[in-house]
């Protein structure tokens, strides 16, 4: 019996021109080529089954094609390019960078490098999976990586940029592979199917790209267990059946009944779900899918996001058309923060039906639904009995009073909706901050309540002493030894100073000091306020910078006052060309 080979391998590209989906990468390379720029070290990185290795094999047996084409292409005739389709090729070496991780590997791999090629015109080294190399490996190939010999080329790949060192990136020509399109990977999918004369339905296509999610080679392995399971006639059903994948129709029949507020005819088909054996998180992955592709129908210039066959595409059309894009939004919510939630739920059916009764509450039903049901039209404005004239009155206007009630004229409203609220001096003291002035925190709003005993208090200005402040200083301090333990240490030996018109002056030594105390200015004004039950406070800060002997804060300032007690330090810091971070 001959061995089988998988259509990964037996359809894998051998040119530039055959590779699925990296054009613009394989297009780079190839006038490369043409124009004699090649680096000496390229980065091919980005997921799995893109290409990666693929475009590295065919990079290395193109440089070292013996009769090159006008268009960059090997010609697949020479000795090289044979002895490269026959895996007998001494130039090229294939290396897993998984296994070969060691510093010994790359001193071996180094050692190699020093000998030229006996056939062709470069050494190309693959490594591929680089980013498995050791630290010390890394840095034992720097060197050679950076200035190799003329004839040694390097190829790394990895799916895991981010893991390598950046002196290793910096000496590399980086190129980032895409996810593969599904029209482009059932472009292939076709052309293989011809090969191999297997009669294959578009839509099994499009739902095999799908679960490729971008990878080419997941893409032709699903294919080839397909195949192995139907026979030369691959069918749309025989696909869902097998892949486990949840049939189309019925998103659009759950999306219909959530259209019409159908909650009954919901279940009923959730329950149909549940019971031909698929997870509800299963179910809320491929209706969020379908949500996101209605929105995406909405507007014509993203119908190209959609990853779907053209032949429900219509029907997608079709069924946003029912939907403005503010509804389809709440959907989706509401979908995600179900699948959020979903595995931490211990009643997950219920986790999910209550989703789906959610999402039909927020939809308005169809005119022949709401018939059916005797529910009056949406669209039609709900009829608000208006007062009288003889009870419509204007309002008074409200003017600032000094007085310690300001009252707000009652204006007619049902009498469900009538309320009052009273704004007491102690919680406005406890919620005054300082980016919050206390007029605004008092000032009544807008509205069709009735407001009533609202003291003024943002006039109140109650008279205190010095002692007064110092105690409430000291408190304030007090509370920043936790949070903020430099500033706490600086503003403990200060005491502020009352000034004329309720103004606290502060007096600090240093710029830096002033800066710290600013970001708490309106925090300590707040605290002080209250605790003085006085609103008209004002605080103000001045540097007297020689009022008393300068601390030293920064660490030269803390050098050089070391250095002038100690003259030895500055020549011992000279002798040694130490210099000070700053």
């Amino acid at each position: 019996m001959d061995n089988f080979i998988v259509s990964a391998r037996k359809y894998r590209p051998q040119t530039f021109d055959t590779v699925v989906g990296q054009a613009n990468i394989t297009n780079t390379l190839k006038n490369a080529i043409r124009h004699n720029q090649l680096a000496q070290a390229f980065l091919f990185c980005g997921p799995r089954g893109v290409g990666k290795t693929t475009c590295a094999r065919i990079l290395a047996k193109t440089i070292n094609c013996e009769n090159l084409s006008q268009s960059g292409e090997a010609c697949d005739q020479c000795q090289s390019c044979t002895s490269f389709n026959e895996n007998s090729s001494f130039n090229i070496y294939e290396l897993d960078g998984a296994s070969n991780n060691s510093v010994d590997d790359i001193r071996t791999l180094v050692d190699q490098v020093r000998i030229p090629p006996q056939m062709g015109k470069y050494k190309v080294y693959i490594i591929d999976e680089v980013h498995m190399l050791s630290a010390s490996a890394f840095n034992a190939f720097l060197k050679t990586l950076e200035e190799p010999p003329p004839y040694a080329k390097f190829i790394l790949a990895t799916t895991e940029k981010h893991k390598i060192i950046p002196t290793i990136l910096s000496r590399c020509q980086i190129f980032d592979f895409r996810r593969i399109t599904a029209d482009d990977m059932v472009g292939h999918l076709k052309f293989v199917a011809g090969r191999e004369n297997i009669t294959v339905e578009e839509d099994a296509l499009h739902i095999i790209a799908q679960k490729a999610d971008g990878a080419m080679r997941d893409a032709l392995s699903i294919f080839d267990q397909l195949v192995s399971f139907a026979g030369n006639d691959l069918k749309y059903s025989t696909v869902i059946e097998n892949l486990n994948v949840l049939d189309y129709e019925y998103y659009f029949r759950i999306t219909e009944q959530i259209m019409n507020a159908d909650i009954a005819g919901t279940l009923l088909t959730i329950d149909d779900i549940i019971g031909k054996g698929f997870d509800g998180q299963h179910f809320l992955t491929g209706f969020g899918e379908h949500l996101r592709n209605l929105l995406v129908c909405k507007d014509p210039s993203t119908l190209k996001l959609m990853e779907t066959a053209p032949s429900i595409r219509n029907r997608y059309a079709e069924q946003s058309a029912g939907f403005n894009a503010a509804h389809l939004l709440s959907l989706l919510d509401i979908g995600n923060r179900c699948d959020l939630a979903y595995k931490t739920s211990n009643n997950k059916r219920i986790h999910l039906e209550l989703a789906l009764m959610q999402m039909c509450s927020t939809a308005n039903p169809s005119p022949s639904v709401m018939k059916q049901k005797g529910v009056q039209d949406a669209t039609q404005p709900d009829i608000i009995p208006q007062p009288s004239a003889a009870t419509q009155r204007p309002a008074p206007a409200v003017l600032p009073s000094r007085e310690h009630k300001t009252t707000i004229a009652e204006k007619p409203r049902p009498a469900a909706t009538t309320a009052q609220a009273t704004v007491k001096l102690k919680d406005l003291k406890e919620t005054v901050s300082g980016t919050i002035s206390i007029k605004q925190a008092v000032k009544p709003k807008e509205s069709n309540t009735e407001v009533s005993d609202i003291p003024v208090l943002y006039d109140k200005a109650t008279p205190f002493t010095q002692e007064d402040l110092n105690t409430a200083w000291k408190e304030y301090v007090a509370g920043l030894k936790s949070e903020m333990p430099h500033l706490y240490n600086s503003l403990a030996g200060y005491i502020p100073v009352l000034k004329d018109g309720f103004n606290i002056e502060i007096s600090l030594e240093n710029k830096l000091l002033e800066t710290d105390l600013f970001q708490k200015k309106g925090e300590m004004l707040g605290f002080l306020c209250s605790r003085l039950d006085n609103h008209k406070l004002s605080i103000t800060s001045r540097v007297e910078e020689n009022s008393r002997e300068l601390k030293p804060y920064t660490d030269k300032e803390k050098f050089d006052k070391m250095a002038a007690k100690n003259p030895a330090l500055q020549k011992l810091r000279e002798e040694l060309d130490l210099e000070i971070e700053y």
